[in-house]
């Protein structure tokens, strides 16, 4: 299918793939960046955001469409950001299409991802509830976000509860959820219902990866992200402390100097010319 996908920018290309829940937009946090000297392209996934999913599909199926995307635009070379769910699916385009992906930066995901997220209660639902209606209403209000966020699921996906976080989820996090298909979600649990782990073939990815984690991540955890480093052949580690799933909401500008020195000290993961030769 066709995917709908929000751009931004010229110059080389970078293919940002979200989350789940997620959508394209969700990455304007760096986009806004990066555009100013990039080409930015932002999906949305089939089943999330605008591209909405005609029947069942597999996890397989996000990367042939991800490779049409790429044949759309006319891009031969691109660098891949992946947050989650988009991380797994760059590390596959980056053994699908290994002369099309210069460099991969790796957001909270792990090539054989494991959390530790307790039981979720009524409770929980309750309050992510009230949270999430309070917070669209009013973006970033302080009370709601002591009284009602940090009791909330919200406390597994961010450390810091700051008026800054919680704008984004308002703006981002609670259209993309509402956007979200069934269809999406039965493809991904299903995939994880069969287990995932690329570790063993990671050898086979040449290009420079920047991995990014958040140290109280609970849905990919931090070690899980690292040992996905660790078996990467040229990969750079960093790992944040008092931050979670969605730590480029809590602490952006660190990330964007992060990713922005990485580039600098790695030109191949930004060139026509190709990491691979």
């Amino acid at each position: 299918m066709q995917l709908f996908a929000h751009t931004a920018g010229a110059g080389f290309p970078i293919l940002c793939l979200h989350g789940h829940p997620g959508s394209g937009a969700c990455f304007e946090v760096l986009t806004q960046h990066l555009a100013q000297r990039f080409f930015t392209l932002a999906p949305d996934l089939r089943g999330y955001g605008q591209s909405r999913a005609q029947g069942e599909f597999a996890m397989l199926t996000h990367l042939d469409d991800l490779e049409n995307l790429l044949d759309q635009y006319q891009i031969d070379r691109c660098l891949v950001i992946g947050w989650s769910l988009g991380g797994i699916l760059g590390l596959e385009l980056a053994l699908r299409l290994p002369a099309r992906i210069n460099g991969l930066v790796l957001i909270a995901t792990a090539a054989r991802p494991s959390g530790d997220h307790p039981p979720i209660s009524w409770q929980d639902n309750l309050y992510t509830g009230i949270a999430s209606l309070l917070n669209w209403v009013r973006p970033g209000w302080q009370w709601n976000i002591d009284a009602f966020g940090r009791r909330s699921l919200y406390r597994y996906l961010v450390q810091r509860h700051t008026p800054q976080t919680y704008r984004y989820l308002a703006t981002y996090a609670l259209p993309a959820y509402l956007q979200t298909s069934k269809a999406a979600e039965r493809a991904l649990f299903t995939a994880i219902r069969q287990g995932y782990n690329r570790l063993p073939n990671l050898a086979q990815i040449q290009c420079p990866c920047l991995v990014m984690a958040g140290e109280q991540d609970r849905h990919i955890n931090a070690t899980a992200s690292r040992a996905t480093a660790e078996h990467l052949a040229k990969s750079t580690w960093i790992c944040y402390p008092n931050t979670a799933h969605l730590f480029p909401w809590e602490i952006p500008q660190q990330v964007l100097i992060d990713i922005d020195q990485w580039l600098n000290l790695h030109p191949q993961a930004k060139s026509n010319i190709g990491a691979l030769e």
